[in-house]
């Protein structure tokens, strides 16, 4: 959503989908019609599964400042919403495009953290290891390379119980994504209000809204410095002064 505004906009979407794609967004690069409509697609995706599943935020709710304990459902919910872009592609137009390397980057991220940090896995146990004690050049990890292999193998099950637990809730409700999409591009901004216009309440009750962040400028100077998102950490999704949309 732009700075200022209660809503979410196309344009935002582009600069997202170029960001991914390309690095530092170009706003002088004009999307076809397709690329728009893959793009809505794609980004009702997340929305749509923010709406409809019990730990998850809205498009434009932010996490509490002081929110900084999650369950295991909270952050299996959200590896689901990261999803929801990607399986939005995948079942309307039965193929996948590179925008959702950033969202697969965070799934991916959560489910390791969930073994090597919050000892969510009871194949894992109860540990718990720093991130940099398994990087490369930290020397010798504290775990064996067969523990690694099981975590590595939990991931994976974990992302495509995630994956299947989106696809599911998707195809259940495509004519809600179908709705929420074809809003996106007539409209070109949707708020809060057009959602559930269009979807009725969430499900689990009122998702709170604030005016959200540019979080668009702060991704390309993220990007334009290199850095990466770190994985979560206690406390995870610290907010700072200025809210953020929830699904990036």
């Amino acid at each position: 959503a732009r700075e200022g505004y209660k809503s979410i906009d196309t344009i935002s979407f582009e600069c997202a989908v170029e960001r991914v794609i390309a690095g530092a967004a170009k706003r002088n690069k004009i999307l076809s019609q397709e690329e728009r409509r893959v793009v809505a697609f794609h980004e009702s995706g997340h929305a749509l599964v923010g709406w409809l599943l019990e730990h998850t935020e809205a498009v434009l709710k932010i996490l509490p400042k002081d929110q900084y304990l999650l369950t295991k459902d909270q952050l299996f919910e959200r590896m689901c919403m990261a999803l929801g872009g990607r399986v939005a592609e995948a079942i309307t137009f039965n193929k996948v495009t590179t925008g959702a390397q950033d969202d697969l980057r965070k799934v991916t991220r959560i489910a390791y953290s969930m073994m090597k940090q919050y000892g969510m896995m009871p194949s894992i146990g109860h540990l718990s290891f720093l991130e940099t004690e398994s990087g490369p050049g930290i020397g010798r990890r504290p775990f064996s390379q067969g523990l690694q292999q099981v975590m590595d193998h939990e991931a994976k099950l974990l992302i495509a119980q995630a994956y299947r637990r989106t696809e599911k809730l998707l195809m259940d409700n495509r004519d809600k994504l179908k709705m929420l999409a074809d809003a996106l591009l007539e409209k070109e901004v949707i708020n809060y209000e057009d959602i559930e216009a269009l979807l009725g309440p969430p499900p689990h009750g009122p998702k709170k809204t604030i005016s959200p962040q540019s979080w668009i400028e702060a991704e390309r100077d993220k990007q334009d410095r290199g850095e990466e998102e770190l994985p979560p950490q206690l406390p995870p999704y610290k907010e700072e002064q200025e809210p953020h949309l929830s699904y990036v």
